[in-house]
């Protein structure tokens, strides 16, 4: 597949479209980063440097590219900073399905996670909300996005079902640990069926896990559910519990990269 991934970039570490492209090429598929930062590194660290991209910018790399829009097949979009942003977003996505109607649109809702809150502005679940989320073919909340973009409590993984479906028909939640102290969940959701992955759960917030979840669900979209969320959830635990072991301050990507091929850990999904 062509994929387009409009994402943050760290010169440093694993966030954003760093840590997005190279798992993606290594399953195989080619990939064309659109930069949003340039940072240093991440913002958890005690200081970073580096370039905001302007939207104007951005709707430029975009404009400049068109030429190749009817060859995407997905079209990856993270964290955006501004709603300016996002109507570069809501442009370029009706641009591409009218140069491939197949082509789909993966949108991360990136807002915060329940261990630091909300890191956007309070405008940007609403931008997700009413403007980008109803143009996604799929979503990839974590399971405390999915409560503040639903209004809802999700206190079942019915309640979650039914919150993503409210939003949209295909979705990957993850970070569903309200249920049990021992294990951590992932939602796959389509039409047709939800299927529900647990693994072990390993503790702590590890930056970056998110967008290597969504950039594996995006890079595997062509393939089962029930095969897609088994791949995916043993990639991150093994990749995780790497961290995990040493202590390690970024995901360990490239050193791990036939994790994201083959997983060592294979866990069954179940319908729910």
């Amino acid at each position: 597949m062509n994929i387009i991934s409009l994402q943050s970039a760290v010169t440093f570490g694993h966030v954003g479209n760093s840590a997005a492209v190279f798992p993606m090429q290594r399953l195989g598929h080619e990939v064309w980063p659109v930069y949003t930062v340039n940072f240093s590194n991440h913002t958890e660290y005690p200081s970073w440097r580096g370039p905001v991209i302007a939207p104007s910018d951005v709707a430029a790399v975009l404009d400049g590219m068109s030429f190749a829009f009817s060859e995407v097949d997905v079209f990856l979009t993270g964290y955006l900073g501004s709603p300016e942003l996002a109507e570069v977003v809501f442009d370029t996505v009706q641009r591409i399905k009218a140069a491939n109607p197949d082509a789909l649109y993966v949108c991360d809702p990136v807002i915060g996670n329940a261990t630091v809150g909300s890191f956007v502005g309070e405008e940007i679940p609403d931008v997700f909300r009413e403007q980008l989320i109803p143009l996604a073919d799929a979503i990839t909340p974590n399971h405390w996005e999915l409560a503040l973009l639903t209004g809802t409590d999700l206190l079942t993984v019915g309640d979650t079902v039914s919150a993503a479906r409210n939003l949209c028909d295909r979705a990957l939640v993850t970070s569903i640990g309200a249920y049990t102290d021992e294990t951590l969940g992932m939602l796959d959701i389509t039409p047709d069926a939800a299927l529900l992955v647990e693994t072990p759960r390993l503790g702590g917030n590890v930056v970056g896990a998110g967008d290597l979840a969504t950039a594996l669900f995006a890079a595997m979209q062509d393939q089962p559910s029930a095969d897609r969320l088994s791949h995916l959830a043993g990639t991150m635990f093994d990749i995780v519990s790497v961290v995990r072991e040493r202590d390690l301050a970024e995901l360990p990507l490239v050193e791990c990269q036939d994790l994201i091929v083959d997983p060592r850990s294979r866990f069954t999904p179940t319908p729910v």
